[in-house]
Protein backbone atom coordinates (compact mmCIF):
# COMPACT_ATOMS: atom_id res chain seq x y z
CA UNK A 1 0.00 0.00 0.00
CA UNK A 2 1.03 3.52 -0.69
CA UNK A 3 1.00 6.32 1.83
CA UNK A 4 -0.99 9.29 0.56
CA UNK A 5 -0.51 12.76 2.18
CA UNK A 6 -4.04 14.10 2.32
CA UNK A 7 -4.53 17.79 3.12
CA UNK A 8 -5.52 18.25 6.77
CA UNK A 9 -8.79 19.98 7.58
CA UNK A 10 -7.87 23.22 9.38
CA UNK A 11 -11.48 24.26 10.11
CA UNK A 12 -11.57 22.12 13.28
CA UNK A 13 -8.33 23.63 14.55
CA UNK A 14 -9.59 27.16 13.76
CA UNK A 15 -12.84 26.47 15.62
CA UNK A 16 -10.91 25.20 18.66
CA UNK A 17 -8.63 28.23 18.57
CA UNK A 18 -11.66 30.58 18.44
CA UNK A 19 -13.23 28.80 21.42
CA UNK A 20 -10.01 29.02 23.38
CA UNK A 21 -9.72 32.75 22.61
CA UNK A 22 -13.36 33.36 23.60
CA UNK A 23 -12.86 31.42 26.85
CA UNK A 24 -9.71 33.43 27.66
CA UNK A 25 -11.52 36.74 27.00
CA UNK A 26 -14.48 35.62 29.13
CA UNK A 27 -12.19 34.67 32.03
CA UNK A 28 -10.43 38.02 31.79
CA UNK A 29 -13.79 39.79 31.85
CA UNK A 30 -15.26 37.78 34.73
CA UNK A 31 -12.16 37.62 36.94
CA UNK A 32 -11.43 41.35 36.50
CA UNK A 33 -12.63 42.56 39.90
CA UNK A 34 -12.42 46.27 39.06
CA UNK A 35 -14.54 45.96 35.90
CA UNK A 36 -17.01 43.58 37.54
CA UNK A 37 -17.53 45.78 40.62
CA UNK A 38 -17.12 49.31 39.27
CA UNK A 39 -18.23 48.75 35.67
CA UNK A 40 -17.40 50.96 32.69
CA UNK A 41 -17.64 54.78 32.60
CA UNK A 42 -19.58 55.13 29.34
CA UNK A 43 -19.64 58.95 29.52
CA UNK A 44 -15.84 59.11 29.83
CA UNK A 45 -15.41 56.59 27.02
CA UNK A 46 -17.81 58.52 24.75
CA UNK A 47 -15.98 61.74 25.58
CA UNK A 48 -12.66 60.08 24.69
CA UNK A 49 -14.15 58.89 21.40
CA UNK A 50 -15.42 62.39 20.62
CA UNK A 51 -12.04 63.90 21.48
CA UNK A 52 -10.32 61.32 19.26
CA UNK A 53 -12.68 62.12 16.36
CA UNK A 54 -12.17 65.85 16.90
CA UNK A 55 -8.39 65.36 16.89
CA UNK A 56 -8.59 63.29 13.70
CA UNK A 57 -10.76 65.98 12.02
CA UNK A 58 -8.28 68.66 13.06
CA UNK A 59 -5.41 66.60 11.65
CA UNK A 60 -7.31 66.10 8.39
CA UNK A 61 -8.01 69.82 8.12
CA UNK A 62 -4.36 70.58 8.87
CA UNK A 63 -3.19 68.07 6.25
CA UNK A 64 -5.66 69.55 3.75
CA UNK A 65 -4.38 73.06 4.48
CA UNK A 66 -0.79 71.85 4.06
CA UNK A 67 -1.73 70.20 0.76
CA UNK A 68 -3.34 73.41 -0.49
CA UNK A 69 -0.29 75.40 0.58
CA UNK A 70 1.99 72.86 -1.13
CA UNK A 71 -0.08 73.08 -4.34
CA UNK A 72 0.06 76.87 -4.19
CA UNK A 73 3.84 76.78 -3.80
CA UNK A 74 4.12 74.28 -6.66
CA UNK A 75 2.04 76.52 -8.92
CA UNK A 76 4.12 79.53 -7.90
CA UNK A 77 7.36 77.67 -8.67
CA UNK A 78 5.99 76.48 -12.02
CA UNK A 79 4.94 80.04 -12.88
CA UNK A 80 8.39 81.33 -11.88
CA UNK A 81 9.99 78.64 -14.07
CA UNK A 82 7.74 79.61 -17.00
CA UNK A 83 8.55 83.31 -16.51
CA UNK A 84 12.27 82.51 -16.35
CA UNK A 85 12.05 80.45 -19.53
CA UNK A 86 10.12 83.19 -21.32
CA UNK A 87 12.68 85.72 -20.13
CA UNK A 88 15.57 83.52 -21.37
CA UNK A 89 13.75 82.99 -24.70
CA UNK A 90 13.21 86.74 -25.05
CA UNK A 91 16.88 87.41 -24.29
CA UNK A 92 17.95 84.74 -26.80
CA UNK A 93 15.60 86.17 -29.45
CA UNK A 94 16.98 89.66 -28.84
CA UNK A 95 20.56 88.43 -29.08
CA UNK A 96 19.77 86.55 -32.30
CA UNK A 97 18.13 89.63 -33.77
CA UNK A 98 21.10 91.76 -32.68
CA UNK A 99 23.58 89.28 -34.19
CA UNK A 100 21.62 89.13 -37.44
CA UNK A 101 21.42 92.93 -37.64
CA UNK A 102 24.72 94.24 -36.23
CA UNK A 103 27.13 91.26 -36.33
CA UNK A 104 26.69 89.71 -39.77
CA UNK A 105 29.47 87.66 -41.28
CA UNK A 106 29.39 89.78 -44.43
CA UNK A 107 30.15 92.96 -42.43
CA UNK A 108 33.27 91.57 -40.72
CA UNK A 109 36.76 92.75 -41.59
CA UNK A 110 37.85 89.32 -42.95
CA UNK A 111 34.76 88.79 -45.11
CA UNK A 112 36.85 89.27 -48.26
CA UNK A 113 39.28 86.56 -47.18
CA UNK A 114 36.59 83.98 -46.45
CA UNK A 115 34.64 84.53 -49.68
CA UNK A 116 36.01 82.25 -52.44
CA UNK A 117 38.75 80.97 -50.07
CA UNK A 118 41.04 83.82 -51.14
CA UNK A 119 44.05 84.00 -48.87
CA UNK A 120 43.02 80.81 -46.97
CA UNK A 121 45.45 78.05 -46.10
CA UNK A 122 45.61 75.41 -48.81
CA UNK A 123 46.57 71.75 -48.51
CA UNK A 124 49.89 70.90 -50.21
CA UNK A 125 48.95 67.30 -51.06
CA UNK A 126 49.51 66.35 -54.73
CA UNK A 127 46.32 66.21 -56.76
CA UNK A 128 47.14 62.68 -57.97
CA UNK A 129 46.81 61.36 -54.43
CA UNK A 130 43.39 63.04 -53.83
CA UNK A 131 40.18 61.08 -54.35
CA UNK A 132 36.62 62.06 -55.26
CA UNK A 133 35.87 62.93 -51.66
CA UNK A 134 38.45 65.75 -51.79
CA UNK A 135 36.79 67.55 -54.72
CA UNK A 136 35.36 71.02 -53.91
CA UNK A 137 34.43 72.52 -57.27
CA UNK A 138 32.78 70.44 -59.94
CA UNK A 139 32.39 71.13 -63.63
CA UNK A 140 29.68 73.64 -64.39
CA UNK A 141 29.82 75.27 -60.92
CA UNK A 142 30.99 78.83 -60.20
CA UNK A 143 29.38 80.44 -63.31
CA UNK A 144 28.54 84.11 -62.51
CA UNK A 145 30.31 83.96 -59.16
CA UNK A 146 32.23 87.19 -59.77
CA UNK A 147 29.08 89.08 -60.82
CA UNK A 148 27.18 87.85 -57.77
CA UNK A 149 30.10 88.78 -55.52
CA UNK A 150 30.22 92.30 -56.94
CA UNK A 151 26.45 92.69 -56.45
CA UNK A 152 26.78 91.52 -52.88
CA UNK A 153 29.61 93.98 -52.25
CA UNK A 154 27.53 96.81 -53.72
CA UNK A 155 24.56 95.84 -51.57
CA UNK A 156 26.82 95.68 -48.54
CA UNK A 157 28.24 99.12 -49.31
CA UNK A 158 24.73 100.49 -49.76
CA UNK A 159 23.61 98.98 -46.45
CA UNK A 160 26.67 100.34 -44.67
CA UNK A 161 26.04 103.78 -46.16
CA UNK A 162 22.42 103.62 -45.05
CA UNK A 163 23.44 102.58 -41.53
CA UNK A 164 26.01 105.38 -41.40
CA UNK A 165 23.40 107.94 -42.45
CA UNK A 166 20.97 106.59 -39.87
CA UNK A 167 23.63 106.80 -37.16
CA UNK A 168 24.47 110.38 -38.16
CA UNK A 169 20.82 111.39 -38.12
CA UNK A 170 20.40 109.73 -34.74
CA UNK A 171 23.46 111.52 -33.34
CA UNK A 172 22.16 114.86 -34.69
CA UNK A 173 18.78 114.23 -33.09
CA UNK A 174 20.39 113.31 -29.78
CA UNK A 175 22.56 116.46 -29.89
CA UNK A 176 19.50 118.57 -30.69
CA UNK A 177 17.61 117.00 -27.76
CA UNK A 178 20.58 117.59 -25.44
CA UNK A 179 20.72 121.25 -26.57
CA UNK A 180 16.98 121.68 -25.88
CA UNK A 181 17.37 120.02 -22.48
CA UNK A 182 20.31 122.31 -21.65
CA UNK A 183 18.30 125.38 -22.66
CA UNK A 184 15.39 124.18 -20.53
CA UNK A 185 17.69 123.60 -17.53
CA UNK A 186 19.21 127.07 -17.97
CA UNK A 187 15.71 128.55 -18.11
CA UNK A 188 14.70 126.63 -15.01
CA UNK A 189 17.84 127.81 -13.16
CA UNK A 190 17.13 131.42 -14.15
CA UNK A 191 13.52 131.10 -13.04
CA UNK A 192 14.63 129.50 -9.75
CA UNK A 193 17.05 132.37 -9.09
CA UNK A 194 14.27 134.90 -9.69
CA UNK A 195 11.88 132.99 -7.41
CA UNK A 196 14.52 132.74 -4.68
CA UNK A 197 15.17 136.50 -4.93
CA UNK A 198 11.44 137.22 -4.64
CA UNK A 199 11.22 134.81 -1.73
CA UNK A 200 14.09 136.55 0.05
CA UNK A 201 12.41 139.94 -0.45
CA UNK A 202 9.12 138.57 0.89
CA UNK A 203 10.91 137.07 3.92
CA UNK A 204 12.68 140.36 4.56
CA UNK A 205 9.38 142.30 4.42
CA UNK A 206 7.76 139.72 6.71
CA UNK A 207 10.64 140.03 9.22
CA UNK A 208 10.33 143.85 9.22
CA UNK A 209 6.55 143.61 9.77
CA UNK A 210 7.06 141.03 12.54
CA UNK A 211 9.66 143.25 14.27
CA UNK A 212 7.28 146.22 14.15
CA UNK A 213 4.46 144.06 15.55
CA UNK A 214 6.69 142.73 18.36
CA UNK A 215 7.79 146.25 19.27
CA UNK A 216 4.14 147.36 19.44
CA UNK A 217 3.30 144.35 21.63
CA UNK A 218 6.26 145.07 23.91
CA UNK A 219 5.21 148.72 24.33
CA UNK A 220 1.62 147.65 25.07
CA UNK A 221 2.78 145.06 27.59
CA UNK A 222 5.03 147.62 29.33
CA UNK A 223 2.11 150.04 29.62
CA UNK A 224 -0.13 147.30 31.05
CA UNK A 225 2.52 146.36 33.62
CA UNK A 226 2.83 149.97 34.74
CA UNK A 227 -0.96 150.31 35.05
CA UNK A 228 -1.12 147.04 37.03
CA UNK A 229 1.61 148.25 39.41
CA UNK A 230 -0.23 151.56 40.01
CA UNK A 231 -3.50 149.66 40.68
CA UNK A 232 -1.79 147.29 43.14
CA UNK A 233 -0.22 150.23 44.99
CA UNK A 234 -3.65 151.91 45.36
CA UNK A 235 -5.20 148.66 46.63
CA UNK A 236 -2.37 148.07 49.13
CA UNK A 237 -2.73 151.59 50.52
CA UNK A 238 -6.52 151.15 50.86
CA UNK A 239 -6.06 147.79 52.63
CA UNK A 240 -3.53 149.26 55.07
CA UNK A 241 -5.86 152.16 55.91
CA UNK A 242 -8.81 149.75 56.44
CA UNK A 243 -6.70 147.52 58.72
CA UNK A 244 -5.48 150.45 60.85
CA UNK A 245 -9.01 151.81 61.29
CA UNK A 246 -10.77 148.44 61.88
CA UNK A 247 -12.13 147.03 65.20
CA UNK A 248 -9.28 144.48 65.32
CA UNK A 249 -6.68 147.16 65.82
CA UNK A 250 -8.83 149.32 68.09
CA UNK A 251 -9.64 146.22 70.35
CA UNK A 252 -13.37 146.90 70.57
CA UNK A 253 -15.03 143.98 72.44
CA UNK A 254 -18.50 144.70 71.04
CA UNK A 255 -17.13 144.16 67.53
CA UNK A 256 -16.79 140.37 68.14
CA UNK A 257 -20.53 139.88 68.88
CA UNK A 258 -23.40 140.45 66.50
CA UNK A 259 -27.01 140.48 67.69
CA UNK A 260 -29.33 138.23 65.64
CA UNK A 261 -32.64 139.20 67.27
CA UNK A 262 -35.79 137.10 67.71
CA UNK A 263 -34.63 135.67 71.06
CA UNK A 264 -31.66 133.76 69.59
CA UNK A 265 -28.12 133.79 70.95
CA UNK A 266 -25.77 136.43 69.60
CA UNK A 267 -23.44 135.40 66.76
CA UNK A 268 -19.72 135.40 67.62
CA UNK A 269 -17.34 136.69 64.92
CA UNK A 270 -14.22 134.59 65.28
CA UNK A 271 -11.88 137.02 63.54
CA UNK A 272 -12.95 139.85 65.90
CA UNK A 273 -13.57 138.01 69.21
CA UNK A 274 -11.39 139.30 72.11
CA UNK A 275 -12.15 136.64 74.75
CA UNK A 276 -14.87 135.70 77.29
CA UNK A 277 -16.32 137.99 79.92
CA UNK A 278 -16.15 137.18 83.72
CA UNK A 279 -19.87 136.22 83.76
CA UNK A 280 -19.26 133.66 80.98
CA UNK A 281 -16.25 132.19 82.79
CA UNK A 282 -18.17 131.82 86.11
CA UNK A 283 -21.08 130.11 84.26
CA UNK A 284 -18.64 127.64 82.72
CA UNK A 285 -17.15 126.85 86.17
CA UNK A 286 -20.61 126.21 87.67
CA UNK A 287 -21.54 123.89 84.80
CA UNK A 288 -18.28 121.99 85.21
CA UNK A 289 -18.93 121.40 88.96
CA UNK A 290 -22.42 120.10 88.21
CA UNK A 291 -21.01 117.71 85.61
CA UNK A 292 -18.33 116.49 88.07
CA UNK A 293 -20.93 115.68 90.80
CA UNK A 294 -23.10 113.83 88.26
CA UNK A 295 -20.10 111.81 87.05
CA UNK A 296 -19.19 110.81 90.65
CA UNK A 297 -22.76 109.67 91.28
CA UNK A 298 -22.72 107.52 88.15
CA UNK A 299 -19.41 105.93 89.20
CA UNK A 300 -20.78 104.97 92.66
CA UNK A 301 -23.88 103.41 91.08
CA UNK A 302 -21.73 101.48 88.64
CA UNK A 303 -19.58 100.08 91.48
CA UNK A 304 -22.66 98.86 93.36
CA UNK A 305 -24.00 97.20 90.18
CA UNK A 306 -20.64 95.50 89.53
CA UNK A 307 -20.53 94.03 93.09
CA UNK A 308 -24.08 92.66 92.68
CA UNK A 309 -23.22 91.04 89.33
CA UNK A 310 -20.09 89.43 90.81
CA UNK A 311 -22.09 87.89 93.71
CA UNK A 312 -24.67 86.53 91.26
CA UNK A 313 -21.95 85.02 89.03
CA UNK A 314 -20.27 83.39 92.06
CA UNK A 315 -23.56 81.76 93.07
CA UNK A 316 -24.14 80.46 89.54
CA UNK A 317 -20.58 79.09 89.38
CA UNK A 318 -21.04 77.15 92.63
CA UNK A 319 -24.33 75.65 91.41
CA UNK A 320 -22.70 74.67 88.08
CA UNK A 321 -19.76 73.06 89.93
CA UNK A 322 -22.10 70.96 92.07
CA UNK A 323 -24.03 69.86 88.94
CA UNK A 324 -20.78 68.95 87.20
CA UNK A 325 -19.68 66.80 90.18
CA UNK A 326 -23.03 64.94 90.12
CA UNK A 327 -22.78 64.36 86.36
CA UNK A 328 -19.21 63.09 86.73
CA UNK A 329 -20.33 60.63 89.42
CA UNK A 330 -23.12 59.37 87.15
CA UNK A 331 -20.69 58.94 84.23
CA UNK A 332 -18.27 57.00 86.46
CA UNK A 333 -21.05 54.62 87.56
CA UNK A 334 -22.09 54.15 83.94
CA UNK A 335 -18.51 53.36 82.86
CA UNK A 336 -18.24 50.72 85.63
CA UNK A 337 -21.50 49.08 84.51
CA UNK A 338 -20.38 49.13 80.86
CA UNK A 339 -17.04 47.55 81.78
CA UNK A 340 -18.79 44.79 83.68
CA UNK A 341 -21.15 44.12 80.78
CA UNK A 342 -18.25 44.04 78.30
CA UNK A 343 -16.37 41.55 80.47
CA UNK A 344 -19.46 39.31 80.55
CA UNK A 345 -19.75 39.54 76.73
CA UNK A 346 -16.03 38.74 76.35
CA UNK A 347 -16.37 35.60 78.50
CA UNK A 348 -19.41 34.45 76.50
CA UNK A 349 -17.60 35.13 73.19
CA UNK A 350 -14.55 33.23 74.35
CA UNK A 351 -16.66 30.27 75.44
CA UNK A 352 -18.49 30.25 72.08
CA UNK A 353 -15.18 30.45 70.18
CA UNK A 354 -13.79 27.52 72.17
CA UNK A 355 -16.94 25.54 71.36
CA UNK A 356 -16.52 26.28 67.64
CA UNK A 357 -12.81 25.50 67.54
CA UNK A 358 -12.76 22.40 69.74
CA UNK A 359 -16.16 20.71 69.22
CA UNK A 360 -17.86 21.99 66.04
CA UNK A 361 -15.04 22.70 63.51
CA UNK A 362 -12.64 19.85 64.04
CA UNK A 363 -11.84 19.16 60.33
CA UNK A 364 -10.19 22.33 58.91
CA UNK A 365 -10.11 22.69 55.04
CA UNK A 366 -6.69 22.90 53.36
CA UNK A 367 -5.45 25.18 50.56
CA UNK A 368 -6.18 22.54 47.93
CA UNK A 369 -9.87 22.67 48.92
CA UNK A 370 -10.06 26.39 48.07
CA UNK A 371 -7.92 26.14 44.91
CA UNK A 372 -10.42 23.84 43.22
CA UNK A 373 -12.91 26.72 42.79
CA UNK A 374 -12.95 29.50 40.10
CA UNK A 375 -10.78 27.54 37.69
CA UNK A 376 -13.25 28.05 34.79
CA UNK A 377 -15.76 30.67 33.71
CA UNK A 378 -18.54 28.09 33.40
Amino acid sequence: MYKVDLPSDSSIENALERRRSAETARKARIFNTRQRVLGLDLDALNQQVQEKKHQQNMEKQRDKAYDQLREYHDRALIQLDIDEREKQAAIHTGLTRYWATHQRAEDSSDAGLKSGLKGAFRITIPEGELGPASMKIFQGEGIGEEQRRREQMKMTERDLRTQKEDNERRLLGEKHIEMLVGKELVHQDHTGLQLRALEEECKKAARIALDNYNQALAAERTEKLKEQQRREERENVAEMWHTLSSDMMTECAEAGVRETGEGRLPLVLVDRWKGMSPEQRSAIHREREVQRFERQRQRDAQKIQDVTCELQLLKLYREAEEGERGAEEMRREKRIQTARYNMQLAREQQAHQEYLNKKLYTNKPSKEYFHQFNTSSR
